[in-house]
């Protein structure tokens, strides 16, 4: 019955936002809602009969205000219990009785017959929900400890602490030059996030102004982001005659970078922290479009079933913004541009393919060339020298490297634009090579993952791939990779300083306990290997297989998902709270370490 009620109180739960295209997260979610889920694990303890209970008792918190939230759902992990919060927040679910669960044996332990046995209903973890709400980073994931089939205890003088985080908005209007009423306009954002320690420019969903110009954003988690409008144009240029052209040129609305940037690396970052509201408008200008064609020589072996992609960035710097396509009937890239300076990037879309770049100039009048040719993409071969001091009890001696070592490069600039090449498959059964095939002309990070050992030294040449990008020049190729692998590692444990208590969202130390972590972080110039290790309960950790090298260990209090590790100037910010610990082959060094708390860490969102 509780379930069912809690079921018909969601009912009336009605989510309301102005008519807008969903953004690619809302996208994703599943449902009407967009959710916020938190998993909050519990310590048991031994209670005697007369103290135990089967009733959960808890409360769900604003993560900024520390306030309660009133009517959100709280459900376990099989939805098998719901409840929604009271006005102070609080919920409370009675449990089935385990022992008598169990002592039915004429229950089947699955559901195949319909009925499912209470004990296996008894919930694992916890989710709290709301609209208007986000998970907490710092709480998800965690799970009950005790068995599934005893269920949670807990005393009645312990409340389940969830919280939620409230959403981010960005909300504003889009304006035009002229005395005309704005048509529906395409905004894109991008959220600056962090990725293998290195920050970059990520989409974060697309949304389309209303008939007077309004737009909003909503379900954003803290952070940074930058914001644009996409082209609009009086006409598409898709079914645009040239023969018209000499009635004068199409007329179009470049997009604008907040706020009012030249380009996409140019525009303000805006700045957003949980629950707040960010305004923001943007001016269109309407300008003279003029028609681009350039043709395209495509090398003979990719004759065949060819398709191009097309890239177009203002002023030498790549991001989003302005867009050509291709025309297979005219073997040319075709469109539209204002009077400006832009790159035309195009691409092979095959697995190896071909590539080019060309800039082009327009000024006043359409353009027709120059002829734009494609060279084939680079074949990068991978050589590994093992140096390994212990036997390899794998059992499986084919492919050698192929069996441990999972190698890619990707793109160097910091909007995300260009493509990943990864390890290219074997030929044949007996094929042990290694090549990196199809990488276009650009600047690659090297990045190599082994199931054993650590790769001492990635080089090309004179480069040291582990803290230099790999230049790639157009059809030129590179030297090959050279790849050290050794496997006399180090060990790193020690113990961080753990509070009593950890504030809102906890059950003191035990659960504070199960969220820390530590990182051990190479300093600018050691070969070491970034490693995150988890903090046992009691505030122990260990990192057996560490590389050898000098590190800086920080302990958070929670996973610390925007770590630039990879920038020394991110770190530097770093540099008072945390030791740097240097070890070499075969050493074991034990360090104690102090916690960082989440508002101090230097990357709170």
């Amino acid at each position: 019955m509780q379930r069912d009620q809690a079921h018909r109180d969601l009912s009336s739960l009605r989510w309301r936002t102005p008519s807008r295209t969903p953004s690619r997260t809302s996208r994703c979610a599943l449902g009407f809602l967009v959710l916020g889920i938190v998993c909050l694990s519990y310590i048991s303890s031994a209670q005697s009969a007369s103290d135990s209970s089967n009733t959960i008792r808890g409360i769900v918190l604003n993560s900024v205000t520390h306030e309660p939230i009133a009517r959100a759902l709280v459900t376990s992990e099989s939805n098998h219990f719901a409840a929604l919060t009271n006005s102070d927040g609080r919920f409370e679910f009675t449990l089935p009785d385990a022992h008598s669960a169990t002592e039915d044996t004429s229950i089947s332990p699955h559901p195949a017959n319909g009925r499912i046995p209470p004990a296996s209903t008894r919930p694992i973890s916890l989710m709290a929900r709301k609209p208007g709400f986000l998970s907490d980073p710092n709480n998800a994931g965690q799970t009950f400890r005790n068995s599934p089939s005893n269920g949670p205890s807990t005393s009645p003088s312990k409340d389940v602490i969830l919280t939620l985080i409230p959403e981010a908005l960005i909300i504003g209007a889009v304006t035009l030059s002229t005395a005309e009423a704005p048509e529906s306009v395409t905004l894109q954002l991008y959220r600056h996030v962090v990725q293998d320690g290195r920050a970059h420019w990520s989409p974060a969903g697309t949304t389309r102004s209303t008939s007077d110009g309004q737009f909003r954003f909503s379900d954003l988690s803290a952070g940074t982001y930058k914001l644009l409008s996409n082209e609009l144009l009086d006409r598409d240029p898709v079914t645009f005659d040239p023969r018209e052209e000499a009635r004068g040129p199409l007329f179009g609305y470049p997009p604008v970078y907040y706020q009012s940037a030249p380009d996409f690396e140019a525009a303000s970052a805006i700045q957003l922290s949980p629950g707040q509201t960010q305004t923001v408008n943007l001016a269109l200008v309407k300008q003279p479009y003029y028609r681009v064609k350039l043709p395209v020589v495509v090398p003979a072996s990719e004759q065949s079933e060819f398709e191009l992609g097309v890239t177009v960035y203002a002023h030498g710097h790549k991001g989003p913004g302005f867009s050509l396509g291709y025309n297979p009937l005219h073997h040319a890239v075709e469109g539209m541009l204002p009077n400006g300076t832009y790159t035309v990037e195009v691409t092979s879309v095959r697995p190896n393919g071909a590539s080019g770049l060309q800039t082009i100039t327009i000024k006043g009048a359409p353009i027709d060339g120059p002829t734009m040719a494609l060279l084939p993409n680079s074949s990068i071969r991978i050589n590994v020298r093992e140096e390994f001091t212990a036997s390899d009890h794998s059992g499986d001696p084919a492919n050698g490297p192929r069996r441990y070592l999972d190698i890619s490069m990707e793109p160097a600039d910091d909007v995300g634009v260009g493509r990943s090449v990864p390890l290219s498959n074997p030929a044949g059964p007996g094929d042990e090579s290694l090549l990196l095939e199809g990488a276009g002309a650009g600047i690659y990070w090297v990045r190599v993952h082994s199931s054993r050992g650590y790769p001492a030294s990635i080089r090309s040449g004179n480069l040291d791939l582990q803290h230099q990008p790999l230049v790639v020049g157009a059809g030129g190729g590179a030297p090959p990779i050279e790849i050290t692998m050794r496997d006399d590692t180090a060990e790193i444990s020690g113990t961080v300083d753990m509070p009593q208590t950890h504030g809102p969202g906890s059950l003191g130390v035990g659960a504070a306990q199960g969220r820390a972590h530590v990182y051990c972080i190479p300093m600018p110039d050691s070969p070491g290997q970034f490693t995150q290790i988890w903090v046992h309960p009691d505030g122990t950790f260990d990192a057996p297989g560490l590389a050898p090298g000098s590190y800086r260990l920080l302990a958070f209090d929670g996973m610390q998902n925007d770590l630039e590790y990879r920038n020394p100037e991110a770190m530097r910010s770093y540099e008072s709270k945390g030791p740097v610990v240097r070890v070499v082959a075969g050493q074991k060094e034990h360090v104690q370490l102090q916690l960082i708390p989440a508002n101090a860490s230097g990357n709170e969102e």
